[in-house]
């Protein structure tokens, strides 16, 4: 079973299962605008798991609905989105993963020197640790999409790194779902050595582009 599909029927369990059944940045300590809005959730029930999972599309839609999770109302996204933020700037603090925020989405970037060593998709134990410490937001706050995002340097064949970078993303997915991440919000995808952190030529060990970025999107109804 390819592991995308190991996730749908991962996913499809665990619907089933369901079925019966003005803010202060943490680390500067300055005054920041909030990005809530006015609203209140609105919960949404029942579907199925359709086709693949791929967050942007109904097919992603549907199988969080399977899941059992519910969808944002529009007015409630900010305020849920910066909640969440500053439970993870909580958890990670000192753990040398960056929190960034550009409009409702989160970014999480880990980069390679703490998760793989070179040319490897092997988590170090203290990625696992880090993985866990994120996983527990993610259950609290579990009415976002976890685009996990993989990513290499340009040292080597092109096309290694390719999968390398997705064997990359999927370790990171596999271990969040370990830590109790429902399999149905989460989408992996390797990026090779496209979009680096930082333009090299081609060869070129630069461990910044060896890295894992989890992109939070808000579920929205």
């Amino acid at each position: 079973m390819g592991r995308r599909h190991k996730y749908v029927a991962l996913a499809m369990i665990g619907a089933m299962a369901l079925a019966g059944c003005q803010t202060t940045n943490p680390y500067t300590g300055e005054q920041e605008y909030s990005n809530a809005t006015r609203g209140a959730a609105i919960g949404a029930a029942g579907g199925a798991i359709v086709g693949a999972l791929t967050n942007r599309n109904q097919a992603g839609r549907n199988a969080l609905i399977g899941a059992g999770i519910g969808a944002l109302a529009g007015g409630l996204v900010g305020n849920y989105m910066d909640n969440q933020e500053a439970a993870l700037r909580d958890r990670l603090r000192n753990s040398d993963v960056s929190v960034t925020r550009q409009g409702d989405n989160i970014y999480l970037n880990m980069e390679n020197d703490i998760l793989f060593d070179t040319g490897s998709a092997f988590l170090y134990p203290q990625a696992q640790d880090i993985i866990a410490s994120v996983a527990v937001v993610l259950d609290e706050y579990e009415q976002t999409y976890v685009n996990v995002n993989g990513y290499a340097d340009t040292v080597g064949d092109r096309a290694f790194n390719q999968q390398l970078s997705q064997q990359r993303a999927e370790g990171v997915a596999d271990s969040l779902v370990r830590n109790g991440v429902e399999p149905a919000r989460i989408s992996p995808r390797g990026f090779g050595e496209t979009n680096l952190a930082v333009p090299t030529g081609d060869g070129v060990n630069e461990p910044r582009n060896r890295r894992v970025e989890i992109v939070l999107e808000p579920f929205r109804g």
